[in-house]
């Protein structure tokens, strides 16, 4: 019987490295996450990183998620010099962007993404990886702790114009 303890249950999703098909879908849920920028300027973006040709000097990929044949989220994550927290003297892996539909969410499907993503950072000789997100994004927070991920930073930026 699928799902007892003599048969694991099937896993939420599929993941795989984003291709250039994947440049619709990508750019919706990269606006979805971060609604700021325009739709087309998400676009641009994540038909380079899904062609190879990442905006960046250091690697960038995206994977994504599928159901049924259908992309259900992605995780953004690249290569940093540094981090917060992190061993200086050494690259490190970093989340750039995680998301999953909100129908979605809860079913395994970000901890599927977040292990792909740590399998490549490790394939790029990183030791560690960090990531970000905003302070008052609670469910975001709870997530990345679920997945062994430790805050070690609060930080709230300031702007001011100067005339």
């Amino acid at each position: 019987m699928p799902g007892s303890a003599h048969e694991p249950a099937s896993p939420p999703a599929y993941v795989r490295l984003g291709g250039a098909a994947d440049t619709d879908v990508v750019a919706r849920m990269f606006f979805e996450l971060w609604p700021e920028g325009p739709l087309a300027e998400h676009r641009e973006d994540a038909a380079l990183i899904l062609a190879g040709a990442p905006p960046s000097t250091l690697p960038l990929v995206v994977f994504v998620a599928e159901a049924r044949g259908v992309v259900v989220g992605f995780i953004e994550v690249g290569l940093r010099s540094h981090a917060d927290g992190c061993d200086t003297r050494r690259p490190v892996g970093f989340i750039e962007g995680w998301y999953v539909e909100p129908s979605r969410r809860g079913s395994g499907v970000g901890r599927a993404l977040m292990r792909a993503a740590e399998e490549w950072t490790r394939s790029q000789g990183c030791r560690e990886l960090a990531s970000d997100t905003w302070i008052d994004h609670e469910s975001s927070q709870r997530a990345h702790e679920a997945l062994g991920f430790e805050v070690v930073d609060r930080c709230v930026n300031f702007k001011k114009v100067l005339q």
